[in-house]
């Protein structure tokens, strides 16, 4: 099916709850969604550093995957994503919790935040859907909404690291696949690199804190101009938290095993065989094995899930 705006595209693949688990992340059930969301939050948690006093907002939300875990450590949380189906889910994950509110995206404007009126935001794996010309406009529209001294996290596939690089074979591999003429698919993955990063951000009227490019994703924490810190504290803020928050060599290893299977068209025995012997309390090893044990159930091509693997999914209080 042949889709022409984002809108149409993720609302379908949002049809029911299970569905828009998947689309969000891959994820397969409730547990293995909230060990993803739970790093993530992390993630963006310890990037923007998040206080209980900031008002903060998600571009691209979802099913709440990040937001849900993320509601003890602020004011306030306005989740937007260009999915209303997506948002039925998220509706149903987060509750009336008085402080979530849920807001349909229309284009790349938020217009539903007012000039200056929040503190932090993020976005997680949402720009790597859109063209360029979208992901341009709507930092610019997070400049508009930040106050001054404001703070905010994304990441994206980053082209210039080997694992990212792998990974946009497959897509190359997709669009030669693809018949001459035939449009390619609405929200595909995209691809960036760090410094094309930093000038869209600059344009868009924010400073740059941090660029990291050390994963196949290239994660930036970018800020406001003004307020009351200064741009060199936040540098050294971010610099201090960096471990917390970053995708680390065990993600970017794991990640890069399920690259090289998804392109040999094999079952990821090699990934299994790591994971069984690693740490199941580490949080990046259990969300892997909920992860691949998931989506190794569901494709038949592979056989029966490892059953060492199958045995110990991965503590759901990982650390």
């Amino acid at each position: 099916m042949e889709f022409t705006n984002y809108k149409n595209f993720w609302n379908h693949k949002a049809l029911d709850a299970l569905s828009a688990m998947s689309a969000v992340d891959g994820s397969t059930d409730e547990d293995t969604l909230r060990l993803t969301g739970r790093f993530s939050a992390r993630q963006a948690r310890e990037a923007l550093g998040l206080g209980r006093t900031d008002r903060s907002f998600e571009i691209g939300c979802g099913v709440g995957r990040i937001g849900r875990e993320l509601l003890d450590d602020v004011a306030h949380w306005s989740g937007l994503d260009i999915s209303e189906n997506m948002l039925g889910v998220a509706r149903d994950r987060l509750g009336d919790d008085p402080r979530v509110s849920l807001h349909a995206l229309h284009g790349p404007r938020l217009e539903m935040l007012a000039d200056a009126s929040m503190d932090k935001g993020y976005c997680v794996a949402v720009f790597i859907h859109m063209d360029k010309e979208d992901f341009a406009l709507y930092l610019r529209e997070v400049a508009r909404v930040l106050r001054p001294g404001g703070l905010f996290y994304f990441d994206h596939w980053n082209l210039a690291h080997p694992v990212g690089w792998r990974r946009y074979e497959m897509e190359m591999a997709q669009a030669l696949a693809t018949p001459p003429g035939e449009r390619k698919d609405v929200a595909r993955n995209q691809f960036t690199v760090p410094e094309e990063a930093r000038v869209f951000c600059e344009r868009a009227g924010l400073e740059v804190v941090e660029c990291l490019g050390e994963s196949a994703w290239l994660q930036v924490v970018a800020r406001k101009p003004g307020g009351g810190s200064s741009l060199a504290a936040e540098q050294a803020r971010v610099a201090a938290s960096r471990p917390a928050w970053t995708y680390g060599p065990a993600w970017t290893h794991y990640f890069d095993l399920i690259v090289a299977a998804e392109r040999e068209g094999r079952a990821p025995h090699d990934l299994a065989d790591e994971l069984v012997a690693a740490d199941g309390n580490d949080l990046v090893v259990s969300m892997f094995r909920r992860w691949i044990i998931g989506n190794w159930r569901r494709r038949e091509s592979w056989g029966p899930v490892p059953e060492a693997l199958a045995r110990d999914p991965g503590a759901l209080d990982a650390r």
